[in-house]
């Protein structure tokens, strides 16, 4: 074990690789967030939120600028087609970014309200993208755009790209945050970091059964300390790795937390990338760093 690696359980020691070595991909950055490997091009991206820009990482070119002004992205993703999705925190919307790299809005709207500020995104198998929007961008000006909210709750979404049809699965949120699919699409884990504005406000991550375009039976999954549960993902096995105050926690499917990688400042998100999914990539504050794993990040099952 290393300084960086703590474990708590067997089933986490199984996890590592042999090197355990934290590697810092690039630095110089003001606010790391929505790390995501974009698998057609093989690279990785993540938003620089404060300097309004989304940077871009391949091993063969290191780091570069790849697009800004950008909305003040948040997270990221892609869709079946391989196009990039972004949550726009100062833009209000969820964006898509076409081959031919012209940006389209996705959603901006609820009710006749505009969206607050996307915060996260995925997308099942299906095609459909789930997407959390609290206030932080109401909140926080320098991350976002400082007006009032006009939405009267903070939500997580469904949208139907075809249609354009936006549903809320969930108003029972603080402030929704980070969100992932179990690798069988069986559960969506929701983080709620209502804690970053009040000690004694929600800092944990929720779990609910998802039937097709619905879900229920919300469940604490698990409280996280320090600091809150920002962005996430799964590994085949159905392992949780999240994002805190001191690096990436990792909880087995039943909850249980079974190691830590400590990170030199607080992470804001994870991603698996690489050509075999064994890297896990991580946005902590001003640096992006990596890490080998013996397990793979999930991918998505066959609709």
């Amino acid at each position: 074990m290393t300084e960086q690696i703590e474990v708590f359980s067997s089933e986490f020691e199984q996890l590592l690789g042999t090197s355990r070595e934290l590697k810092q991909v690039a630095t110089g950055m003001a606010f790391c967030e929505g790390t995501h490997w974009v698998e057609p091009g093989e690279y990785l991206v993540w938003s620089d939120i404060p300097n309004n820009r989304i940077m871009r990482w391949s091993e063969a070119d290191g780091a570069s600028i790849f697009r800004e002004p950008c909305g003040n992205t948040n997270g990221h993703t892609t869709d079946l087609e391989g196009r990039i999705l972004s949550c726009e925190t100062s833009g209000r919307r969820v964006s898509r970014t076409e081959h031919d790299g012209s940006v389209v809005t996705l959603a901006d709207r609820y009710r006749g309200g505009r969206l607050t500020s996307p915060n996260d995104i995925v997308v099942k198998s299906d095609g459909s993208v789930w997407f959390t929007d609290p206030d932080y961008g109401a909140l926080h000006p320098e991350l976002g755009h400082g007006k009032g909210a006009e939405q009267d709750r903070n939500r997580v979404y469904r949208l139907e790209p075809a249609t354009g049809k936006l549903t809320a699965v969930s108003e029972d949120f603080d402030k929704p945050n980070g969100l992932a699919f179990s690798p069988d699409e069986s559960i969506l884990y929701v983080g709620d970091t209502g804690r970053t504005h009040g000690e004694f406000r929600p800092h944990r991550v929720m779990a609910f059964d998802v039937h097709g375009d619905k879900i229920s039976n919300g469940r604490v999954f698990t409280n996280v300390d320090p600091w809150v549960p920002d962005g996430m993902r799964v590994d085949t096995s159905g392992n949780l790795f999240v994002s805190a105050g001191d690096g990436i926690q990792c909880f087995n499917p039943s909850g249980e937390l079974i190691g830590k990688i400590h990170t030199p400042e607080v992470a804001a998100n994870c991603s698996f990338g690489m050509s075999d999914r064994q890297t896990l990539f991580i946005a902590a504050t001003s640096s992006v760093w990596s890490i080998r794993l013996n397990t793979a990040g999930a991918t998505r099952p066959k609709a």
